[in-house]
């Protein structure tokens, strides 16, 4: 006889947005949550107070207990966790965990990725997806074990990557599949009968962390590579490029947050240009359309309102 869901018990491991989506879904199918395990409070703003996780949040709101450790090997941690005696771990968007953690409930630990692995293991797998112009992602569930997300695969399924959707789109819809892969996988577990298989060998494309540096448009790149580096980017960590005034040679960068291919006609040179309230960003190789960017020290506007107070015709690109 298959035990009532709320008779399986689980520890929810997590910290961001796409966690949260994850979290709440497994509290509206009334499985039995022992515990939330999330990132410590930490400062943000500009009066930098403590910001809670949106995953803390969500817990507090349904009367979950947090834990908070700096230190995943901490003995009174590990105590802690065990105390739990819960079956399950799921983990989304957390930290890599120690042997002794993930290795402690009976049915074991699985994570969700947002990828097809073992394609795009890593820390920004929706990230290098649309930069690498990927036309379809995923998610999968695997057990985790000594690496990082090479774990047998328990499940994975599609999606779509439109031509112009930037990585926060795709983030946005994959929260919700992923949900429905993540209540999926426990069934099968919870049923007996997931059948985890090893991840295929071979050549497969990384998805590091990307800092800031990272983020500068390379114009080297075809117009196509472009669009789908600044994509691949927004809305965080978000592409830029270096802008010098022309009268008086002031340097100021300015971030591009949605973009679209307008055409493929050769240019003599790389310049912006306000074309009939069209903001555009001359390439080479072609045109692309600017839909929203953020000069430094402005906010983030629509390319319309930007161009009220920008003139591109007085800014050259400082090309490196």
């Amino acid at each position: 006889m298959v035990k009532a869901k709320k008779d399986l018990s689980i520890v929810f491991m997590g910290t961001p947005k796409f966690a949260t989506t994850i979290l709440e879904r497994i509290i509206q199918e009334e499985y039995n949550i022992k515990a939330v395990i999330t990132a410590p409070d930490r400062p943000a703003g500009r009066g930098q107070k403590l910001s809670e996780s949106d995953v803390k949040k969500c817990a507090k709101q349904n009367n979950i207990e947090v834990l908070q450790p700096t230190n995943l090997k901490d003995e009174q941690f590990i105590e802690g966790l065990q105390s739990y005696q819960a079956d399950l771990f799921v983990v989304v968007a957390f930290r890599m965990l120690p042997e002794a953690v993930w290795r402690m409930p009976a049915l074991g630990t699985f994570n969700l990725h947002g990828s097809l692995l073992p394609q795009y293991r890593g820390a920004a797998p929706i990230n290098w997806a649309v930069i690498n112009g990927e036309t379809k992602t995923g998610v999968t569930t695997f057990f985790i074990d000594e690496k990082i997300d090479t774990g047998e695969i328990i499940l994975n399924r599609e999606m779509e990557i439109g031509e112009n959707e930037t990585a926060g789109e795709v983030h946005d819809r994959m929260m919700l599949l992923g949900a429905d892969v993540v209540i999926e996988t426990i069934e099968l577990i919870r049923k007996g009968i997931a059948q985890a298989q090893p991840q295929p060998k071979g050549t497969h494309k990384p998805a590091p962390k990307i800092f800031k540096q990272d983020c500068l448009v390379d114009f080297t790149l075809s117009i196509e590579d472009i669009h789908n580096f600044i994509r691949g980017l927004s809305p965080y960590p978000t592409a830029w490029i270096k802008l010098k005034m022309k009268e008086n040679d002031q340097t100021k960068t300015m971030k591009i947050f949605k973009t679209s291919i307008l055409n493929k006609e050769k240019n003599d040179k790389i310049f912006l240009e306000n074309r009939n309230g069209e903001f555009l960003l001359n390439l080479l190789d072609g045109t692309i359309s600017l839909h929203n960017v953020q000069l430094e020290g402005k906010k983030r506007l629509k390319s319309q309102d930007f161009l009220l107070g920008f003139s591109p015709n007085e800014w050259s690109i400082i090309i490196d």
